[in-house]
């Protein structure tokens, strides 16, 4: 086979792979998403109350000056963070678990200001294992943009050249 033969094989493979993720990734994110959603939401209600668990609950208490604890704040970020995932994975009001899920996430991000020696190692560097815990929620975010950019009907484009002709903006960093 010659070298022309080879890289045409290869670059059609390339474009059916990529033609694949872009028909099943928003879809797939969305799942996952509502898969981890949901699980954590339920792990609320009945996994005895961990060093996250007990974090969230703190962090509710601090920014509601002590007047919700953790017998009421647990359950209800569990229906919330539950909603969002039973959302995500139904498909169904999509809109409203999407703004459930952007009012949810400032929350997840507040131990790491509010309670900085459990968060860090050395702020704002090396976060402890807590920490990592809550900045890896960056990624819920960003897949939550993704889904919600695709709920007027948005989608992917695998072909380049349709996707600089609709918007022949750069978009590099």
């Amino acid at each position: 086979m010659k070298a022309r033969e080879m890289r045409g094989r290869v670059l059609d493979i390339d474009s059916r792979i990529t033609l694949w993720m872009a028909r099943n990734g928003v879809f797939l994110t969305r799942i996952a998403l509502g898969a981890i959603f949901l699980w954590f939401g339920i792990l609320k209600f009945f996994a005895p109350q961990g060093e996250i668990e007990g974090l969230a609950a703190q962090t509710i208490s601090k920014l509601s000056a002590g007047h919700i604890g953790p017998s009421v704040s647990l359950p209800i970020l569990g229906t919330w963070e539950s909603l969002i995932g039973l959302g995500l994975l139904s498909g169904k009001f999509l809109r409203a678990t999407i703004l459930l899920l952007f009012l949810q996430i400032p929350g997840t991000f507040m131990p790491l200001f509010l309670f900085p020696a459990q968060a860090w190692v050395h702020v704002p560097y090396e976060p402890t294992l807590v920490g990592q815990y809550i900045i890896k929620n960056v990624v819920l975010v960003c897949a939550g943009l993704l889904v919600g950019a695709t709920l007027r009907g948005g989608k992917i484009i695998a072909d380049p050249h349709a996707a600089k002709k609709a918007d022949p903006t750069p978009h590099s960093l």
